[in-house]
């Protein structure tokens, strides 16, 4: 009998963050040091490039909106990108995360 949380598809712990915020850890499964951003601090549609020497493994997207995630930190399309809908939470990008945009509805 396999022990509890050692299952095949047991789904990661999610990290905190609340309603309205994108939040971004720096490390896989929503661990290590933890960003947030807000609608009231970000214009949509703007690109919003991560601290200099900062990226994100994981993220989770309760903005309302959907939301952007960048391997460039200036929201280049040539490099990987994806866009994630709100209530999306993300243990392990595919990529390192270095800027985000929030689409308008």
């Amino acid at each position: 009998m396999a022990r509890r949380g050692a299952l095949y598809g047991a789904q990661p712990r999610l990290g905190d963050c609340a309603p309205g915020e994108l939040c971004l850890w720096a490390r896989s499964g929503f661990r290590g040091e933890r960003r947030t951003y807000e609608l009231k601090d970000v214009t949509p549609e703007s690109c919003v490039p991560l601290p200099k020497g900062w990226s994100a493994q994981s993220f989770a997207n309760r903005t309302g909106r959907p939301a952007a995630v960048f391997q460039s930190a200036e929201c280049a399309e040539t490099g990987e990108f994806h866009t994630h809908p709100s209530g999306s939470w993300t243990p392990d990008g595919e990529y390192r995360v270095r800027a985000v945009k929030i689409w308008e509805r």
